[in-house]
């Protein structure tokens, strides 16, 4: 039989690399606090996601600083940023760039030079990314999952590292293109940004409302964040955590399309209320999504705790739900709770 190779740890050399980490993502989190008032769990969801080298789907009403929180986050970590305001009329050229015909200053003969568009920088905030038609979302999802534009069939690298941090409005939906499952399912992290507390609303009137507008100081550049990637990487997970995270996906899967056979433990309320369940990547973000909390969090190794943490982000937009669920106003999210209360979060359980 094959031996399984166990997953390799961090090292004793890496013991300071940790220790930079964590300094760092405290002082990210102390420069995003000079601009953004609350929003503690969203803005460490959203480091979450840089760290572990995924995009992330910011849903909220206007108004709630979702824009402010990504160009922040992008300026502590000294990072180019480009923002694309997504509409009804946008085109693929109009953020891959596109080739203009340019005289070459030798010969005084035409020539095609590319100009790249605004996906040219580490971080780019689609703006209501659900207001553009599908082909203009394509050029995105090639963007977002190989890290390259095509344009007039040449390819263009995008730079390392690269983000996309979109937006969504919830209640405003006239004119919008639902994402497809694909594009949705390239998104880490689908986080829902709610109304700020009474005391956090009139910290930000009153910050907000006065001359003086706090900024915050470069903490990490982007080399130091590839190697801060690696890093994450390489964070052991037991092969329990794993199955674990496995588990969670597996049992989203109904198993009613095509004649396939269900995993003979999905619980009826997943039968009832689920058409498709999750993939693999979801899986793969629960574990590298944990990987990067674990350490955030003061920990060189993943436990279930750190799964469950990021179960609700990672899996709401990967559940789709049937009108059973809709008649009885079952959210992919009570979903989500239900299984993370079924699924034994300890070996010995």
């Amino acid at each position: 039989m094959p031996v399984r190779a166990e997953p390799v740890g961090l090292s004793g050399d890496d013991a300071h690399a940790v220790d930079q980490l964590r300094a760092a993502a405290e002082r990210i989190g102390e420069e995003c606090g000079k601009v953004i008032v609350g929003q503690k769990d969203v803005m460490e969801l959203l480091l979450i996601a840089v760290l572990a080298q995924g995009h992330a789907l910011l849903v909220g009403v206007p108004g709630l600083a979702k824009t402010l929180m990504i160009r922040t986050l992008a300026d502590s970590m000294n990072l180019t940023f480009n923002r694309v305001q997504f509409t009804p009329d946008l085109i693929p050229t109009d953020i891959t760039g596109t080739r203009m015909i340019e005289e070459d200053p030798e010969t005084h003969r035409p020539v095609f030079k590319f100009l790249p568009g605004p996906l040219f920088a580490n971080v780019v905030l689609a703006d209501e990314v659900n207001r553009t038609p599908p082909k203009t979302q394509s050029s995105l999802l090639e963007a977002m999952q190989e890290r390259q534009v095509t344009v007039a069939g040449v390819r263009h690298l995008l730079p390392d590292p690269f983000f996309v941090l979109a937006t969504q409005n919830p209640i405003e939906q006239e004119g919008t293109y639902p994402l497809p499952e694909a594009q949705q399912d390239r998104f880490m992290f689908t986080v829902n940004v709610g109304y700020p507390s009474e005391e956090e609303e009139f910290r930000i009137l009153e910050s907000t409302t006065t001359a003086s507008r706090e900024r915050p100081q470069h903490v990490v550049n982007g080399p130091q964040l590839l190697e801060m990637q690696k890093l994450v990487r390489r964070v052991p997970a037991a092969g329990f955590v794993i199955r674990y995270a496995m588990r969670i996906a597996r049992l989203t899967r109904p198993g009613t399309q095509d004649g396939e056979a269900p995993d003979p433990n999905v619980p009826d309320f997943v039968k009832k209320y689920v058409t498709w369940g999750a993939g693999p990547r979801a899986g793969q973000n629960l574990i590298l999504a944990a990987k990067a909390r674990a350490l955030l969090h003061g920990r060189t190794y993943v436990a279930t705790e750190d799964v469950k943490a990021v179960a609700r982000p990672v899996m709401r937009h990967r559940i789709v739900t049937n009108y059973n669920a809709d008649a009885d106003r079952v959210t992919p999210d009570e979903i989500v709770n239900k299984l993370l209360a079924l699924v034994p979060a300890r070996s010995a359980e």
